[in-house]
C-alpha cells in the first residue's frame, strides 16, 4: 500500500477506544426527584431473585441492545422498564463522563428527572424495592473510601523468556478506590457509590 493512501485512511477515520467491539456496555441513569420540596436521588434494590449482585444498591440501567439508537436511549428505556414509567415521565435526561472498568465494560452515565414518584411501579421480577436519599445528606456527608489492588498473574505457560527481566518483570500495578456512603441502614458501594460521587463533583464545582 501507498504510503499517501495509508495517510489517507488515517485521516479520514474517527478515533474510538482501542478495542471498543470487544467491550460489554452499558448504561445508567441516576434519578433526581422532588420529594417534600427537596431534591432526592432514588436508588433501587436489586432482587433477590436475580443471579447477579442480588439484594445490592444500584441506579436503574443495563446493557446496550442491538436496537438501542444510542447510549442515552439505553438509559431511558431500562430506566422505564425497571421502574414501569412512560417516556415522558423522564426528562433532562444528560451524560456525565463515561466509565472504563478493567473488567471488560464500559459505563455510560446519565442524570435524568422523573416527574412523579407515585407513578413508579416497580418491575418485581428485577427490583426489590425503591427508596429515595436526599441530595442534601449526600453534599453534607461524604464517602469513606478504601484502596482495593490488583495483582499480575500470567498464565502458565507464559513466555518469560521472551520479555526483558524475565519472571523478575517490573508489571505496572494499579489499584482502584471504592466509596462507601451509609445511609440509615443502607450501604451505598460500588459502582453506584463512585457514579454518585461524580455527580456530586460535578454539581459541586458549577457556578453558585
Amino acid at each position: 500500500m501507498e504510503i499517501d493512501k495509508i495517510v489517507n485512511v488515517i485521516n479520514n477515520r474517527t478515533p474510538s477506544i482501542l478495542g471498543l467491539g470487544e467491550f460489554k456496555r452499558f448504561s445508567i441513569l441516576l434519578p433526581l426527584i422532588k420529594k417534600d420540596n427537596e431534591v432526592h436521588i432514588l436508588f433501587e434494590v436489586r432482587s433477590n431473585q436475580l443471579r447477579r449482585q442480588p439484594g445490592e444498591i444500584c441506579f436503574p440501567g443495563g446493557k446496550m441492545d442491538p436496537t438501542d439508537k444510542d447510549e442515552r436511549h439505553t438509559a431511558i428505556r431500562e430506566t422505564m422498564e425497571e421502574l414501569g414509567l412512560k417516556e415522558n415521565e423522564i426528562r433532562d435526561v444528560s451524560p456525565l463522563d463515561y466509565f472504563v472498568s478493567p473488567f471488560g465494560t464500559i459505563i455510560y452515565p446519565f442524570v435524568g428527572v422523573i416527574n412523579n414518584l407515585e407513578h413508579i411501579r416497580p418491575n418485581l421480577a428485577e427490583v426489590g424495592e425503591v427508596f429515595t436519599v436526599p441530595l442534601s445528606f449526600f453534599q453534607s456527608n461524604p464517602p469513606k473510601t478504601f484502596k482495593v489492588n490488583f495483582h499480575v498473574e500470567p498464565e502458565e505457560n507464559f513466555p518469560f523468556s521472551d520479555i526483558i527481566g524475565g519472571e523478575n518483570y517490573n508489571w505496572q500495578i494499579k489499584g482502584m478506590d471504592e466509596c462507601f456512603y451509609y445511609y440509615e441502614d443502607r450501604v451505598i458501594w460500588g459502582l453506584t457509590a463512585g457514579i454518585l460521587k461524580h455527580f456530586l463533583e460535578v454539581i459541586e464545582k458549577s457556578p453558585k
